[in-house]
Formats: C-alpha cells, structure tokens, sequence
C-alpha cells in the first residue's frame, strides 16, 4: 500500500496541463511581463510575405531573436527592413504557439546605422576590388559545351539533387561531387581545399579534371552563408584556374565570392542552367541549319540554272555555230584528192627530169676529184712533217743541254768536289769550319775524308791552255 502522505501521492494528485493550456500560458506570462519593449539589433533573413506581412530576424554578436511586422504596421515604418541595417525596434514579446517559439511583435522600427558584420564585409570588398579580384576582365568564359563538371556543395541536400537533376535533363555529361560542410565555422576552409583540389588534377589522368566548376549552397541567413564571406575562400576562388560559377543562396543574397567568380547564378538550379547548354536545343539548332543551308544550295543550284538559261537565250544555236565552219571542211575535203594528185604528179616530173641528168659518172668523178686532193696533200705533208720533226729534235737536244748543265753532280765529272761538315751539311763557307773539324769530300768517283787544320788555304795560279790546245794538265787543288 502507498502512504497518501508521501510526495508520490502529492504528485500523481496534480493537475496535468495540456501542452495548449501551458503554451498559452506561457505566452501570457510572456506578454505580461514584456507588454512593452525597445530592442536593438541587426536585421538578418528579412522575408517579405505574398500577404504582406513581413518576418526577419534581429541578432547581435550572441544571440537572435525573430521578430513579425503585421501588414498594417509596415507602411507606417520609419524605415523599410533590410538585410544586415541595424535598427531600434518597440514592440513586445509574445510566443508562437505552435512551434514553442517566442518572436516580438514590432510595432516601429527606426535606424540605428549599419551592421558591424555588415560593415566589416564592406571595408573586405572595398579592398579586394581596389585590387582588382572584382574586374570584368579577368573573369574567364565558361566552355559552351563541358564534358566534365565539378560541384562542390553538401551531398544530403536538396541542392546536389537539384543541380544533377538539371543536368541530366539538359546536357547528361559526367558530374564530379565533393563534398563539403556549407554552414558553420568549417565550411571555409573545406570549400576552398575542394576549389585546390579540383585544380589539382592532372589533365588526361585516372579521373578526368573538371571544365567548370559550381559552388552552390541553399538560402539562408546572413549569418548561415557568413562562411562564404571569407578572404581566404574569395581568394581562392579567383586563383582558380577552371572557371568558377558561385550559386550561394538565392536570388536576394549576395556573398563575397560571388564577386571574385567567373560568373554567379541566383540558384543552384540557375548555376546549372548557365554550366550547361540544352542538347535538344542544340540538336534542334543543327537540324535547323542543316535544312536552311540545304535550301540555300538547292535555290543556288535553282539560281544559277535560271541564269544559265536566260543567258543561253541570248546565244546562238551550237547547229548554227558549227555551219560555217563545217562547210569550210567539205570543201577543204573535196578539193583534198585532186590537190594530192596533182602534189605528186609535180614531183613526178621533177624526178623524171632529174633522174635523166644521174649516171655512174656523176658520182665517180667527185670521188676522183676527192683522191686526187688527198695525194696532192700527202705529197706537201711529208717534207713539212719532216721538217717541224727535224726542228723539235733539235729542240729536244737543246733542253737536254740545259738539263745537264743544271745537274749538281755536274761540276764533280769536271774535277770539282763537294766538302760535307761533320753534320753532314754541305759546307757553303769557310767560316763554317774550325780546325779539327772532320769533314767528307765527296768527288766525282767517290769520296774521301779529311781534318781541317785550321790555316789559310794556299792560293795556285790556274794552269792556262796554249794558244795551240796543248798546256799542262790541271795541278791537284789541295
């Protein structure tokens, strides 16, 4: 048995709230306590609604709260809501119910100045395009018709799905996925390795490198697509050597590296129509033109045959060309017999008349004329033969003359002698020699040695011949 005193018994005895009963209890507490209240903060996800009542969001540093302004409270703002304006609301605070949320209801909002993210990610875009990452020029074409693309986004969400099913439908090519984080403190840094590593590829390698690249994310807050706001991914995106198209968000949000890609899409979807053409399209685009340039041949061929035959009409018949001319060679043709028999009967006669002036005698006596000249020549050439024969063996005679006086060996036979040092140089001088320097005499018949003994040679008058021939003979010249 339970004590009916004891704290179980107290707690199964108390009234249970309804989860209705306790929302709006708790709503009105809220609304007691906070009837009235002035808030300040940025503005972020400001959302316009098609019944025109307008929800955003108002956060500072640390916290964010969502905040509702009914349609008949907006025309009567001081200022319109923007994203990332800083303002100063009066409202009060009341709960959602249904989704256990607590908003502000505003009823006035006045500015307060620009938001410190906001302001910040100014001052980043002024420098990066004073640096010239923002310039039309060097944003580079996308290929008209990729083979490979590269997205880089979440594979869980609605927006890889989104992205391949678009492609698939306009132009199936292969589609290359890395995956990343999009939100949150990570997102930077694993987005720009997959910028890094899709350049990476080697061209014609295992996996084929990408013609274009997409970085897509879903909408969001400002603060949610904050990670997309980096330096260092802004910078990597413009490095990038394969063009870059930047799908963050949706149509309304900006981020900073839509700025430095090669061109930026409003959606996702949008990223992937601007990659890829429409092959239907494209296919219907060839059928067109090849049936236009068909066409044209076909009126050319029509054309030029047209003005062929009216310019056919201004000439001649080719019967009435050829008329003229093909009388000229009947007439040619039959005078052509009778000219060839009268050709040879000519020289008919002409051979007759010459023929009876030949005989044997006209041809012997050239032939006789001929010998008679030839013996005539013999006769005169034999003594001149002789004669020019007769003058160059004296010739002949003369030259061998100078060539014996030009032999060295010559003054030898004459009694002279060559004198050879003890190098064995022909001694040209006696200042050559020293004395007991052993020379060799060469003479006519042989040779002979010798010492030199240094004195003076003996000077011998030369023996002179008689006037009768006879004289004594030459004296020894040593």
């Amino acid at each position: 048995m339970t004590d009916v005193d004891s704290p179980a018994a107290e707690t199964s005895n108390a009234a249970a709230y309804s989860v209705s009963e306790l929302a709006f209890a708790l709503k009105r507490t809220l609304e007691d306590a906070y009837g009235h209240v002035r808030l300040r903060g940025e503005l972020s996800k400001v959302t316009r609604h098609a019944s025109g009542h307008c929800y955003l969001t108002i956060k500072d540093d640390k916290a964010a709260i969502d905040g509702v302004v009914w349609k008949g409270q907006v025309r009567g703002l001081a200022c319109q809501p923007e994203q990332g304006l800083e303002v100063i609301v009066t409202g009060r605070i009341t709960t959602y119910p249904a989704s256990s949320k607590y908003q502000i209801v505003i009823d006035s909002m006045e500015p307060a100045g620009v938001g410190a993210l906001l302001a910040q990610l100014e001052r980043l875009k002024a420098r990066l395009a004073a640096e010239g990452l923002f310039d039309a020029a060097r944003k580079r074409p996308l290929p008209p018709s990729p083979a490979v693309i590269g997205v880089i986004t979440s594979p869980t969400g609605a927006v890889i799905r989104d992205i391949l099913h678009r492609i698939a439908d306009r132009w199936p090519c292969h589609v290359l996925v890395w995956p990343v984080v999009v939100q949150g403190d990570a997102a930077s840094a694993q987005v720009r390795a997959a910028i890094a590593g899709f350049n990476a590829i080697t061209p014609g390698g295992p996996i084929a490198r990408p013609d274009v690249l997409i970085v897509a994310r879903g909408g969001g807050s400002v603060e949610d697509l904050w990670a997309f706001n980096d330096e260092a991914l802004a910078r990597a995106a413009a490095a990038s050597d394969i063009p870059l198209i930047s799908a963050v968000g949706h149509e309304t949000d900006t981020t900073l590296i839509d700025f430095v890609s090669d061109r930026r899409a409003p959606t996702p979807t949008a990223a992937a129509e601007i990659a890829t053409p429409v092959l239907a399209e494209l296919k219907a685009v060839v059928a067109d033109r090849q049936a236009r340039l068909v066409r044209s041949v076909q009126r050319l061929r029509e054309d030029r045959r047209n003005q062929l035959a009216a310019a056919s009409r201004g000439l001649p018949r080719p019967a009435d060309l050829l008329a003229v001319a093909q009388q000229r060679f009947d007439l040619a043709a039959g005078r052509l017999n009778a000219a060839l028999e009268k050709n040879a009967s000519a020289h008919e006669r002409d051979l007759v008349r010459i023929g009876a002036r030949l005989g044997p005698g006209l041809l012997e006596r050239p032939m006789q004329t001929k010998a008679e000249r030839g013996a005539d020549l013999f006769t005169r050439m034999k003594p001149a033969i002789e004669r020019r024969l007769a003058r160059a063996a004296e010739g002949l005679t003369a030259l061998d003359k100078l060539r014996q006086s030009f032999d060295p060996k010559g003054p030898l036979k004459r009694g002279y002698a060559f004198v050879h040092g003890p190098d064995g140089g022909l001694v040209r001088s006696a200042a050559q020699l020293h004395a007991g320097d052993v020379v060799r005499l060469e003479f006519g018949d042989g040779d002979r040695g010798a010492v030199v003994d240094g004195e003076a040679p003996v000077k011998r008058t030369p023996v002179r011949k008689s006037s009768t021939g006879k004289g004594a003979a030459q004296g020894d010249l040593f």
